[in-house]
């Protein structure tokens, strides 16, 4: 981070973050079978969640593939400056559809898309030739694509997106779910490193207490991280809360105080860009939010 903002000026910025209304009917997740997220998460929730654990700022991520999730994402950004970016849904296998509706929405604070691609049936939809289509429209457009690649189906899938979209700046959520407790964890490791191998691809340190399980330890978490930091490095790695998702396992300041546990031995540099740096120069957090 040589010539960078100090750590000292860094913010702290949760890169992964959720609200949902269920009571509104556009969600068909999370269901009653997820009990303590089965209920409507506001700002108001979380706010004094970021204060008690002095994060500054958060990425609003989408939770359902429509337009009304976006536009609802961005309203409550505008309304709740500590978050500072959204990324939405888009409609990527629609070329002139995905045109009208970034022209529509010129919102700098739509910084990203993602799309649920776990929820596809078809495990290769990453690499269909109408999603290239559309995420050449968004690296022309300067926005990030957020990969939900859950490992086995979709992280040996990212070396190919980013070798044909050299200027898309490519984010892997969750890391890509670490296959904690199950096998497949070598295959992992070799598919990370892959990824990793690509310079527009960075990672979220996000979702691994979730991926672990019940009674997840800090030495469970501890070698996907390792890995993730040798692979990537600081300047490529971000945190992210994935609340609400983590209250099924974890409380918000759990999440965050085992993230600073897990980079304590880093520079004082290298933890501030795990924990905001990366995510405002990734995400090109529009300044003064």
């Amino acid at each position: 981070m040589t010539g960078g903002p100090s750590p000292a000026a860094t913010p702290r910025i949760d890169s992964h973050q959720h609200f949902w209304d269920v009571e509104s009917g556009r969600y068909a997740w999370p269901t009653p079978a997820e009990g303590p997220i089965h209920r409507t998460f506001t700002p108001a929730d979380l706010e004094p969640e970021l204060v008690r654990s002095g994060i500054e700022g958060t990425v609003l991520v989408q939770t359902v593939d429509t337009l009304d999730d976006t536009d609802a994402m961005l309203a409550v950004a505008s309304a709740n400056p500590f978050v500072c970016a959204v990324v939405g849904w888009l409609p990527l296998e629609d070329i002139g559809a995905l045109e009208a509706s970034l022209d529509a929405r010129p919102d700098v604070r739509l910084v990203g898309v993602r799309h649920l691609i776990h929820h596809e049936a078809d495990r290769e939809w990453l690499v269909r030739p109408s999603v290239s289509r559309g995420l050449g429209v968004l690296a022309r457009r300067g926005l990030t694509f957020d990969v939900v690649a859950v490992f086995p189906d979709h992280v040996r899938l990212v070396p190919i997106v980013a070798d044909r979209h050299p200027d898309l700046r490519l984010v892997i959520d969750h890391l890509g779910s670490p296959p904690f407790r199950r096998a497949g964890w070598t295959t992992w490791v070799s598919e990370i490193r892959a990824a990793a191998a690509r310079p527009n691809v960075a990672a979220k340190l996000s979702g691994l207490d979730t991926a672990a399980g019940d009674g997840w330890t800090d030495a469970e978490l501890r070698p996907a991280i390792d890995v993730a930091l040798e692979a990537f490095g600081p300047a490529r790695l971000m945190f992210g809360s994935d609340w609400p998702v983590c209250r099924v396992r974890s409380t918000y300041a759990g999440v965050v105080q085992a993230m600073e546990r897990a980079v304590g031995d880093l520079s004082p540099a290298e933890r501030a860009a795990i924990m905001g740096g990366t995510a405002v120069r990734r995400y090109r957090v529009p300044s003064g939010r």
